[in-house]
């Protein structure tokens, strides 16, 4: 097969960290707010600002409550799960590598006694429909490892008794969620937004504040994890006080990051975006016969991570190590042509191809990369054959 010649402007599709905003460059971090306190008036208005940039732009809903905490979107499930599980059962979902984690924190280290666990192999989601809402509920809305989303949120009762703890780091800014049917958000700034790592956003709505206010855990939290001093929320935190210090360099790349969404049209722009990027690579599966999604239901297809995997007879016959070699064959090829850079599956999910399709990737340059994946494909298992 002959070798493309027109690549991707920006080559850049890993899922993590993702690629920065177009046009970036370290010029947006010159008024960083540096060698100062970030508890001095400066540092909490920057802090405060993130926060409230993120409230307007997603919409939340005036009466939640939105912090900035400590360790990524890892980080603020903890919280949210060492500060308000317990205080009845819970129904635990996973169907990829962070959703089967945030099961195994609950039956190693929390070790909570009223658990159902609803898992399903990668590319499927667990039966929804058997999700109790009157129990806690703890998901990912999107599954960054498996490209597998849930289509909706008709499963999750109006008027339901638990709470719905939902980590959204890879839909937030990709999808329009639906708050009233979420008690608990958490995210991190390195995915659709392309900023830096580290710090994570939660959010709480009401009926989770009152949880944390009137339920104790039987469990120490550690000073990075606490939420409420003598049973009253630390207000400071949805303030821009933060829990520890954090960066505020990359504070300053995060409100660089929100100003591009409102400078583009705000979040609907930044799905619309995501889409284009699902759909050139959707109208390429149709075309090709050697690859397919790994989500076997298309109403599951992530628009952000977009994982697929390899139907090929001749790949499937071979051992999962020799697949992942495989795979990891055809990136190296793509990295030595400067043509797409990170797009094997994460280490835990099948032998295949992820590809980020967030908001700060070009449409274009998805498209770019498209026959570079055929002709690596093919390279590779040329080079196998010989």
């Amino acid at each position: 097969m002959q070798k493309p010649t027109i690549k991707p402007t920006n080559p850049k599709f890993s899922c993590g960290p993702c690629a920065k905003r177009p046009g970036w460059s370290t010029a947006v971090l010159d008024d960083a707010w540096l060698g100062r306190s970030h508890r001095a008036a400066g540092g909490k208005a920057k802090l405060k600002e993130v926060i409230d940039r993120h409230v307007e732009l997603l919409g939340i809903p005036d009466d939640y409550r939105c912090a900035i905490v400590p360790a990524s979107d890892t980080g603020a499930v903890e919280i949210a799960m060492w500060n308000l599980l317990g205080a009845r059962g819970v129904d635990m979902l996973g169907w990829e590598s962070f959703g089967l984690d945030w099961c195994k924190d609950v039956s190693d280290q929390l070790k909570l006694d009223d658990v159902n666990y609803h898992k399903a192999e990668y590319g499927h989601l667990p039966d929804l429909s058997k999700v109790d809402t009157d129990r806690d509920v703890v998901f990912t809305w999107n599954g960054t490892t498996s490209g597998v989303k849930v289509p909706n949120a008709d499963w999750i009762k109006e008027d339901r008794q638990g709470l719905t703890i939902c980590d959204a780091t890879s839909a937030v800014f990709a999808y329009d969620l639906p708050w009233n049917k979420l008690d608990v958000v958490t995210w991190s700034w390195q995915k659709v937004l392309g900023s830096e790592a580290a710090h994570g956003m939660l959010v709480l709505s009401p009926r989770a504040a009152e949880r944390l206010q009137t339920f104790t855990p039987d469990r120490p939290l550690p000073k990075i994890f606490r939420l409420t001093k003598g049973n009253k929320l630390i207000e400071g935190a949805f303030q821009g006080a933060t829990l520890n210090t954090p960066s505020m360099i990359a504070t300053e790349d995060c409100l660089d990051a929100l100003k591009w969404v409102e400078s583009i049209g705000g979040l609907q722009t930044t799905i619309k975006r995501s889409d284009d990027n699902l759909k050139a690579v959707s109208d390429w599966v149709d075309k090709t016969d050697w690859i397919e999604f790994l989500a076997e239901d298309k109403t599951t297809i992530s628009s952000t991570s977009i994982c697929l995997k390899i139907t090929d007879p001749w790949f499937n016959e071979k051992s999962d190590d020799d697949r992942m070699a495989f795979v990891k064959k055809m990136v190296k090829l793509l990295e030595a042509e400067d043509a797409g850079y990170d797009i094997a599956s994460y280490r835990a999910a099948p032998a295949g191809i992820r590809i980020w399709g967030g908001a700060t990737v070009e449409p274009s340059d998805t498209e770019k990369l498209m026959p570079w994946l055929d002709w690596a494909f093919v390279e590779a298992k040329a080079q196998e054959q010989a």
